[in-house]
């Protein structure tokens, strides 16, 4: 076993840690009120409540969570993007096609990867890829 030694940048060697990252759940601001971004997410992406205050709400959707917290800054919104791996992503495209926000089409990148994405009305933009 290696010596748990910090290596000479001063970061922390992550091979000898025995602390596991098993999750991120992104702060996603409203950019309106929280009750509309709530019936947005739920109605329109078919995320679930898992919780709620006053200003704040734990929504999920299968393995995929988010905080959404009600926040009216446009520039936070307009520069928060989150890629999210799902299963059938033809599935998805078609079952959100349709919605109240701005959904790209469904194209594979110069990078190989098939996607697409959509501006929520806050302005974040949500991507989606078929995760494999």
């Amino acid at each position: 076993m290696r010596d748990s030694v910090l290596p000479s940048s001063g970061a922390l060697d992550t091979m000898t840690s025995r602390t596991i990252f098993r999750s991120v759940t992104p702060m996603i601001p409203t950019g309106c009120g929280l009750a509309e971004a709530l019936a947005f997410y739920t109605t329109q992406l078919g995320f679930t409540v898992l919780w709620q205050s006053d200003q704040m709400a734990g929504i999920a959707r299968n393995e995929v969570c988010f905080n959404l917290v009600e926040n009216r800054t446009r520039e936070w919104a307009d520069n928060a993007s989150f890629s999210i791996g799902v299963s059938d992503l033809d599935e998805l495209f078609e079952e959100y096609k349709g919605i109240k926000a701005q959904v790209g089409k469904l194209e594979t990148k110069p990078w190989g990867r098939r996607e697409f994405h959509m501006i929520v009305p806050s302005g974040v933009c949500l991507q989606f890829y078929e995760a494999t």
